[in-house]
């Protein structure tokens, strides 16, 4: 059973209402001699403070939420997650991952039911988010404010195909249920690349990750195509249908992913994809949620490690 201040009380040999100001903070008010009573008595019982009167006292909650937003992810979610788990927790936090489903009510909702320290987001908040949290007094901040991460990634993707030789490009969004925040901006990195190449713009497709939506994608392509993928997921579906219509890659379809998934590299040819620093990601994360509750802490630079993994599909 875990120990409770009643019990360090009994064991310091000091009443209640002392202990519960000392384990409150309130040592100034004391003796050295009382507090340092108080302090070892907590130690030798393993006294863990209360996390929901420490909420009552201070307002807010030990967490920090994580807005996620309803878009598709690979392995690397877990890998970011976890040393940003781990950062928060060696600073007495918690990580709360919440998806967002599009509905403002849902942020709401888990804002009045944990009372998060911070909220950091993924993407950037959208105004009637930033109204919720103004609202609620939730300092909110994304890891997007000062990079252009996706339009870095389009603009490397295209940059790599011309490089190969590619002078039509297009660009492969994925397209389902869920919401596609980086795509456009990675689009846009490939628009942007063929106008300073003086490139035709590039032609933009929608995919699911199926057999006939990958096939009724490749047949709006002409041989000779270098296609920057939104991710490595829609790059494999292009593959394999490049395979059944029997063009060669990268002879007559280019391809290049983005993401660096395991997958990836077990394709035949292996695909050539964006890799990024994933522990950069997370530091980003973390130091930009401990600045968000005011810890003072200096924000590694936006420089993410964008790098091209090289395959044999471009």
């Amino acid at each position: 059973m875990a120990a409770t201040s009643a019990d360090v009380a009994r064991r310091a040999g000091l009443s209640r209402a002392t202990v519960s100001q000392i384990l409150n903070g309130h040592d100034h008010r004391f003796t050295a001699d009382t507090a340092q009573r108080v302090r070892q008595a907590a130690r030798e019982l393993d006294y863990e403070p209360s996390a929901a009167g420490r909420m009552l006292r201070r307002g807010s909650s030990d967490f920090i939420v994580a807005l996620i937003p309803d878009t598709t992810y690979g392995s690397n979610l877990q890998d970011i997650f976890d040393p940003l788990t781990e950062s928060l927790a060696e600073n007495g936090l918690g990580l709360v991952l919440h998806f967002s489903m599009g509905s403002p009510g849902s942020l709401d909702r888990i804002l009045g039911g944990i009372r998060p320290r911070a909220v950091l987001s993924l993407r950037p908040f959208s105004p009637e988010e930033r109204q919720i949290l103004t609202e609620r007094e939730v300092p909110g901040f994304d890891t997007t404010t000062d990079t252009d991460f996706d339009s870095d990634i389009g603009a490397l993707q295209a940059q790599h195909l011309i490089a190969r030789g590619f002078q039509r490009l297009a660009f492969v969004h994925l397209h389902d249920r869920r919401s596609n925040p980086y795509g456009p901006g990675r689009e846009q990195g490939v628009v942007n690349t063929c106008a300073a190449a003086g490139l035709p713009s590039p032609r933009v497709l929608g995919i699911a990750v199926d057999r006939s939506s990958a096939d009724e994608a490749l047949a709006a392509f002409e041989p000779g195509t270098g296609i920057a993928c939104y991710n490595d997921d829609v790059a494999i579906a292009l593959m394999t249908a490049v395979e059944r219509r029997g063009w060669r890659i990268p002879a007559d379809i280019g391809l290049i992913g983005m993401d660096s998934t395991p997958l990836a590299q077990v394709m035949n040819p292996p695909l050539t994809t964006v890799g990024y620093d994933l522990a950069a990601v997370a530091r980003l994360a973390a130091n930009t949620a401990l600045r968000a509750i005011g810890q003072n802490v200096n924000l590694p630079s936006p420089d993410l490690g964008l790098r091209i993994i090289e395959g044999s599909s471009c």
